[in-house]
């Protein structure tokens, strides 16, 4: 008569060890739904194209005499906002530095608004708004 033999059972270890390979390579079969968050580069504040006003091409110190103290700024990247209001308009003036990046800022770009309703006005309308008036010519000067 044959002999029947058993076969051999593994050691629960064994089992063990061969469960955690085959659920590793399952796992590397997934695909992840989590995203890597977007690296965010540096501020980059790229200048607009010029618009041509009565303050273009001024720097910092040129637009403060001529307006005097401006009652709002803030730094935007490289570029700097400078703003100055009255009853009837707000002025607002970018600055840039030069292509080259380093350098003195001056004025490439203005807008002009009503306070309030926010609606545009013509730049140069606010710009003599907001430009101190001459005194009269004196008798001397004519």
């Amino acid at each position: 008569m044959l002999e029947t033999r058993r076969p051999r059972r593994h050691s629960s270890a064994m089992r063990r060890s061969t469960l955690l390979v085959l659920a590793s390579l399952l796992g590397a079969c997934t695909t992840s739904s989590t995203v890597p968050p977007a690296s965010t580069p540096g501020p980059i504040t790229p200048a607009p194209a010029p618009i041509l006003s009565g303050i273009s091409g001024l720097s910092q110190s040129e637009v403060i005499a001529r307006f005097g103290a401006p009652s709002f700024q803030v730094r935007e990247g490289s570029a700097l906002k400078l703003q100055w209001q009255n009853g009837s308009c707000v002025l607002d003036a970018y600055l840039y530095p030069p292509a080259s990046g380093s350098g003195t800022l001056t004025v490439l770009h203005a807008d002009a608004r009503r306070p309030g309703s926010g609606e545009d006005l013509p730049v140069e309308t606010c710009i003599a708004s907001l430009t101190p008036s001459l005194p009269p010519p004196t008798a001397a000067a004519r």
